[in-house]
């Protein structure tokens, strides 16, 4: 990270010099009025705004709470050590990023003066038009997309560990530094660049929840969706079920449990998104498409391609 700003983030705040004078709790009044510890928006993100930053606040422990917001917790230097949902245990180092969802307990042990965190406050709107410019849809993309509200089971939070990932740690430099300097008219850009961001997390699934206790059917799960990403055209059940080392009946159980569907049904959704994909930005012919997402039955796919985008594909092609 850049020396200048890692030494603006380094500053200690108001908040800190009173925790280091001897008041020694977090002032939860800063953050909420309510009984239960819930961090509210509205303490944090100017009216108007949809997403807002500020270094972790050093030097005391962070009691239990959760978020009405969605948030994003980067390791600029040092390390923090999060409790989620009373059980997982998780260390930031440098480079590492953590997102949590609404549904997400967070308690935080005391930091340093030299670990540096970046927290991310952002509302769910905020992401609206960072994934809509994303033009390839992807049942791993779909499915991180889904971890930022509140509807998913197989997890409400995710951690990259990001260090060495170049890309990735331009793209949030880029956004700490526009967010620091407060510059009119960023919106547009911090919600292009969460979208690169994500493009690129989607890439790096190996990086997720890893050495994580307790999650050993989310990493099963993450494994699942990145075959179905790679392999929709003639992937089986049985082929990722013996890569994994287990039962077909159990990965498509687990699936289900965790997504809402099974394996044929997400890899026959990966299918057609793959579709729609091909018909938008390729000149291919029907025939072509469904050739090259493994279809051989025309009839099947007309079918279920108006089940999922209400019209057929030569319609779909020329909506606007």
């Amino acid at each position: 990270m850049d020396q200048r700003l890692l030494e603006k983030l380094r500053m200690v705040t108001d908040e800190e010099q009173k925790i280091l004078d001897g008041y020694l709790d977090i002032q939860k009044d800063l953050y909420t009025d309510k009984k239960e510890f819930i961090v509210d928006s509205q303490f944090l993100i100017s009216k108007g705004k949809l997403i807002e930053i500020r270094p972790h606040t050093r030097f005391a422990h962070f009691p239990k709470h959760r978020h009405n917001y969605v948030e994003m917790v980067y390791m600029c230097s040092g390390s923090t050590v999060h409790i989620i949902n009373d059980v997982d245990k998780i260390i930031l180092k440098e480079g590492d990023l953590l997102f949590l969802n609404q549904n997400a307990t967070q308690e935080i042990e005391p930091a340093k003066e030299t670990d540096i965190a970046v927290n991310f406050f952002i509302l769910p709107e905020f992401f609206n038009q960072t994934f809509d410019m994303i033009e390839e849809e992807n049942v791993l993309r779909d499915f991180l997309i889904s971890t930022l509200s509140q509807d998913t089971s197989l997890t409400n939070y995710l951690h990259f560990q990001a260090k060495d990932i170049l890309p990735v740690q331009n793209l949030i430099e880029n956004m700490i530094w526009t967010l620091t300097e407060k510059k009119s008219g960023i919106n547009t850009i911090n919600q292009t660049t969460m979208g690169l961001l994500f493009m690129n997390l989607s890439t790096f699934t190996e990086a997720i929840n890893q050495n994580v206790p307790n999650q050993y059917e989310q990493s099963m799960g993450f494994a699942v969706l990145k075959y179905i990403e790679t392999h929709f055209r003639n992937g089986t059940l049985a082929e990722i079920a013996g890569e994994l080392h287990q039962e077909p009946y159990y990965i498509s159980r687990l699936l289900k449990k965790h997504t809402g569907y099974n394996f044929k049904e997400l890899l026959q959704q990966r299918k057609l998104q793959q579709a729609a994909y091909l018909l938008k930005q390729t000149p291919l012919t029907v025939n072509a498409v469904m050739d090259a997402i493994g279809y051989d039955n025309s009839s099947y796919f007309y079918r279920k391609f108006r089940e999922k985008y209400h019209c057929s594909p030569k319609e779909y092609r020329h909506q606007n």
